[in-house]
């Protein structure tokens, strides 16, 4: 992958989404908006660059708290200073949300499903608010599930919104959808490759677009299970981002990074991804449950403690691990000639090793992030320590 692929790609946060987090639609039918502020503001934190809100849920007044949520939002500048992704399927919502919203926004999503007629009428009016907007691979026929379908509804609908109604070509998203691979119905084998071939073409025939979708949706058949679905997503992504995938709705503090997946997992995980074999799902169920439940416990793994305390530095940026700062920055500190080359040292080479990773595209901006913050942190307290002893030695 280019490093330019990966530098701009854009995670969009899926946790603001009442059908998607269970914990988000809790606090929101229990009128427990401060927490869900909460929720939109680790996205942001995470790494996420635009955050998804989506109130659709039939015992809500999804209006309303569309309505509601925005405006808390604008209040707080640590969650507003990120573009908002208006998400529903009712058009009322989505116009509330355009209603509220602070600078330019996304709407997600229109589509060909109801015709011509009412793809026009909304894609007019988001052109009047000056939103960008999502465009499904959907039409009156359904769902495209080939890439020659996603590439065909996609293509009807970019020449529609540019030739007939003046649409901004770069305000156009085009979702190609991403459906469950590896659930034993051997049609939906190629589902991921379907998407990954599908954007390659948009990309290359369709000028200024954007193609996006829904992440977790790749690993639905292996819910439950954390690691493995992890593992999939930093795969797919992997591949996706090379054929010129530019965004995509993600859980951004919970992202694999590739070049840590076990190689046995990996290889599995992408002969399902890339539909290399028919017995493909098979062998990733071989292996499911030797990773079950494992989840975040495999930093619990402690191999890495008996390094060089160098490659215990690095090792900690690369996974954003906090847990040993103090005292590896403080035995760094003992070992060099002057607290300052801790930071120079070992410090700036675990940096060098995550912009290495980040470059080919084993690493995403949530991760770079995280492990900017950690070095940060580590980097603070070496330079604290040099400040201070700087300050009392004794002047001339």
């Amino acid at each position: 992958m280019s490093k330019d692929a990966s530098a701009t790609f854009v995670n969009i946060g899926e946790r603001t989404n009442v059908t998607g987090s269970a914990k988000f639609k809790k606090l929101i039918l229990n009128d427990d908006y401060e927490a869900a502020l909460d929720v939109a503001r680790q996205q942001v934190e995470s790494g996420a660059q635009i955050i998804d809100i989506n109130m659709d849920e039939a015992m809500l007044d999804s209006e309303a708290a569309m309505t509601r949520f925005m405006n808390l939002i604008a209040s707080e500048p640590d969650i507003s200073r990120v573009p908002i992704m208006i998400d529903s399927s009712k058009w009322t919502v989505i116009e509330a949300g355009l209603k509220c919203v602070q600078g330019k926004s996304i709407v997600n999503s229109i589509s060909l499903k109801e015709g011509e007629e009412p793809f026009f009428e909304q894609a007019r009016k988001l052109k009047r608010y000056g939103a960008a907007v999502v465009v499904m691979a959907f039409d009156q026929d359904g769902q495209a599930d080939t890439a020659d379908r996603k590439v065909e509804i996609c293509t009807r609908s970019y020449k529609l919104l540019t030739e007939k109604i003046g649409f901004p070509p770069e305000d156009i998203i085009f979702d190609p959808n991403i459906f469950a691979v590896a659930t034993g119905i051997e049609e939906h084998n190629g589902y991921a490759l379907d998407f990954i071939e599908a954007t390659r073409r948009i990309k290359e025939t369709l000028p200024h677009c954007h193609v996006s979708g829904g992440v977790s949706n790749i690993s639905f058949s292996f819910r439950g299970n954390e690691p493995i679905r992890e593992a999939m997503h930093s795969v797919f992504l992997y591949y996706a981002i090379q054929a010129g995938m530019d965004m995509g709705i993600v859980n951004a503090g919970q992202l694999a990074v590739y070049a840590d997946i076990p190689e046995n997992l990996k290889e599995r995980v992408e002969d399902v991804i890339l539909n290399r074999r028919d017995d493909a799902t098979d062998r990733l169920l071989e292996i499911a449950d030797e990773y079950r439940g494992a989840g975040k416990k495999r930093v619990v793994d402690l191999a890495w403690r008996e390094k060089t305390v160098q490659e215990r530095l690095s090792h900690a940026l690369v996974n954003g691990i906090t847990d040993f700062i103090d005292e590896d920055t403080e035995e760094a500190r003992l070992q060099a000639e002057r607290p300052l080359h801790v930071i120079e040292g070992p410090l700036m080479d675990g940096m060098n090793v995550v912009g290495d990773l980040f470059g080919s595209g084993k690493m995403f901006l949530p991760q770079v992030v995280k492990s900017g913050s950690r070095y940060e942190e580590s980097g603070r307290a070496s330079d604290s320590f040099y400040r201070r002893r700087e300050s009392e030695e004794p002047q001339c």
